[in-house]
């Protein structure tokens, strides 16, 4: 699944986050791309075990991971690079729809279903769904199977300090409606993902992540 060297790459590219050094390590860059391309390839070829609408989506395997290079205006700090890769299984665009993911970056793996970096259409969408069946998501929550998976439950990478403006505090679904997008994440250790096996763990993962991403839909 990852190459050793994949993870190799990462790890040199998170302590050399310089033009002047990717572009040194071009080939090395290109080698890691390729393996992306092919992990892309392998989580849609396998979709109709955990998801038949992105198994008939049809996407483009080299559109379906995040780049290394930042845009200025999405720069977190002063790297340049991203060093890290998130490679999607979406049956639509990852900033409109909820849809699976696996995230490598050595030492800091996981895998699940989100819409973690949602446009303020998705966000509203994801919002007013929250609002009509708070009861929805918490039944998935309960799911027995959801819970071993997911021990954390639902998890956002930011989350407002009050609740957004058109909705009320006392609202059931209050504490996912200040969550600027979320998911759920299972997290894996660097040495499972070498393993070209690691695939059958990856669908039960995302076969029990569906619950999410049926319920958004």
């Amino acid at each position: 699944m990852v190459e050793p060297e994949t993870f190799a790459f990462l790890a040199d590219l998170a302590v050399n986050n310089r033009k002047a050094w990717m572009d040194k390590h071009r080939d090395a860059r290109d080698d890691a791309l390729r393996n992306f391309t092919g992990i892309a390839m392998t989580l849609y070829d396998y979709a109709d075990r955990y998801d038949p609408f992105v198994a008939e989506a049809g996407i483009k395997p080299k559109q379906s991971y995040t780049r290394f290079f930042q845009e200025p205006r999405d720069r977190i700090g002063r790297d340049i690079y991203r060093a890290n890769v998130d490679i999607f299984a979406n049956a639509g665009h990852p900033s409109e729809d909820f849809g699976y993911f696996l995230h490598i970056e050595p030492g800091n793996c996981h895998a699940g279903a989100a819409l973690f970096q949602p446009s303020k259409e998705a966000l509203a969408r994801m919002r007013n769904r929250l609002v009509d069946d708070p009861d929805g998501l918490k039944d998935i929550l309960a799911d027995p199977e959801f819970r071993e998976t997911f021990p954390g439950g639902v998890v956002a990478q930011k989350t407002l300090s009050a609740v957004p403006d058109g909705f009320s505090s006392s609202d059931p679904a209050a504490s996912y409606l200040k969550m600027v997008g979320l998911g759920c994440r299972k997290d894996l250790p660097d040495a499972l993902l070498l393993d070209d096996d690691v695939i059958d763990l990856l669908i039960e993962v995302f076969r029990t992540a569906s619950q999410l991403v049926r319920y958004f839909d």
